[in-house]
């Protein structure tokens, strides 16, 4: 009895599906111009991989070919060690400069971000002119990679963490702004409008109706961004502005291969343990946030 009832509804739902079929054909048919233009699509990138790494000398041979030197390396690196224990102390202060070199330029760029995020979100000010432009200012800013900042304001006030500092905070400084400022637009229009219909004026919507809401997004992505630059203050300081950076480079350059190790290991134990305690933060601000809505 089961089966047979089975086999009916099949049947019905199969001849409801050619109805379908029939008085609407222009849906069931296959878009023949549109498969091949997706297939044309694929095969083009495809094509534009594997020219990119044939114009660029990619060879496994080469990769094979020095594996051997890549293990020869990694014995040398074995086991990490600093030399002695006032190498260790530099090597220790160059680390803590190094942070502080990350958190000062963070926390720099998100001071400075932080009303222009409210500037360009569209949600914040209507005129298409003012918020368009310091968008595109924005851009222009955060279009510079840090290494490139480090090297222009080396030339302004010399060598040293303080041209550590202004390079992070001027290349996070356009990337906060965009990112202060996409957090803006999404935010839920509901507690404005609650807020403006209680009388309140255009501070006091953004104030409270709009701050409670962005400002836990925007303080996970200071908390994540100083992650990330402890490990960029790394590599600014290859061209000396301050922190391990100068260190390990000048490791690399003398062959002294277990103080390379040594450093590395430093700063991936840093990076690891400021990852764990920014993840927390970010989860208790974010989770406590959620539940509070």
């Amino acid at each position: 009895m089961s089966a047979t009832r089975t086999q009916r509804f099949e049947a019905e739902a199969l001849a409801g599906l050619r109805g379908l079929a029939a008085r609407h054909p222009s849906i069931f048919r296959v878009n023949w111009p549109r498969r091949l233009l997706s297939v044309a699509i694929v095969a083009v990138l495809a094509g534009l991989f594997v020219s990119g790494f044939w114009a660029l000398g990619f060879s496994f041979a080469r990769i094979a070919g020095g594996l051997d030197k890549l293990v020869e390396f990694a014995g040398f690196m074995l086991p990490p060690s600093p030399g002695s224990y006032a190498t260790f102390l530099t090597y220790l202060m160059a680390l803590a400069q190094t942070l502080a070199i990350a958190f000062l330029g963070t926390l720099t760029a998100a001071i400075l971000a932080f009303p222009f995020g409210f500037l360009a979100a569209k949600n914040v000010i209507p005129n298409v002119f003012l918020h368009f432009s310091l968008r595109r200012g924005l851009d222009v800013v955060r279009g510079v990679d840090v290494l490139i900042w480090a090297l222009i304001w080396i030339n302004v006030v010399g060598l040293g963490p303080f041209a550590g500092i202004l390079a992070v905070a001027t290349s996070n400084f356009g990337e906060f702004g965009k990112l202060f400022s996409e957090a803006i637009e999404a935010m839920d229009k509901k507690a404005v409008e609650g807020v403006a219909s209680t009388g309140g004026g255009k501070l006091h919507q953004v104030r409270f109706g709009l701050l409670p809401q962005v400002f836990p997004v925007i303080v996970s992505q200071v908390l994540y961004y100083f992650e990330s630059n402890t490990r960029s203050a790394t590599i600014i300081g290859v061209v000396g502005a301050g922190g391990v950076g100068l260190h390990l480079y000048e490791q690399i350059r003398m062959l002294e291969w277990q103080h390379v190790s040594f450093l590395v290991l430093m700063i991936l134990l840093t990076v690891a343990v400021i990852d764990f305690v920014s993840g927390r933060l970010r989860f208790a601000i974010i989770g406590n946030a959620k539940i509070a809505a």
